[in-house]
């Protein structure tokens, strides 16, 4: 069963940028739409944003145009870039299928933003 690694997070301040990588120990390509997500204390995961086999991108609301999702089916990794951050995107982040499948869930990759 393919296994998905979260990595890229960290503590940066408002306005900052990271980029999170969501490494798959198989083929992405079967996997065909990817997406990330988060959870924020308190809170339920929320869908973040998706990319199909062929490079369709959805975003939610609230982070359109401020985070780009991009996949390697090469590398077997999916990315996200998140420019412009705001103290509401902290979050652990996390990559699944979507729909999600329980199995892929990872440890996730915590982002903080923060002054």
């Amino acid at each position: 069963q393919v296994q998905l690694v979260e990595s890229g997070g960290g503590y940066v301040q408002p306005g900052g940028s990271l980029r999170l990588s969501c490494t798959a120990s198989g083929s992405i390509y079967n996997m065909n739409t990817l997406g990330w997500y988060r959870q924020a204390p308190g809170k339920e995961r929320e869908l973040v944003a998706t990319i199909s086999l062929y490079g369709a991108r959805n975003y939610a609301d609230s982070v359109k145009g401020r985070f780009t999702i991009s996949r390697d089916n090469a590398k077997n990794t999916v990315y996200l870039q998140m420019n412009s951050l705001e103290p509401e995107d902290t979050a652990v982040y996390y990559c699944n299928k979507f729909p999600p499948v329980t199995p892929y869930w990872g440890q996730g990759t915590q982002v903080t933003v923060s002054s």
